[in-house]
């Protein structure tokens, strides 16, 4: 039997959709208004960002909220 998936961490989709976005930490940073250490935690997983703070990611890499999330 096959196993499931996992489902991916927010950490990593954020990752995932800052990269995809051709962005460094830094940049990302200055574009939602955070410094570079708290994005470098975010996608650690050592900090989870609260809804606010996934607004305003989402707005800086041209995505939905959701898409931050896995939904």
């Amino acid at each position: 039997m096959k196993r499931p998936t996992p489902k991916p961490t927010t950490a990593a989709l954020i990752r995932a959709a800052r990269e995809a976005a051709k962005l460094t930490q830094v940049e990302l940073a200055e574009r939602a208004g955070y410094d570079q250490s708290a994005i470098s935690q975010i996608e650690r997983g050592t900090r989870e960002p609260r809804q606010p703070a996934l607004r305003r990611l989402a707005k800086a890499l041209g995505v939905r909220p959701g898409d931050l999330v896995g939904e």
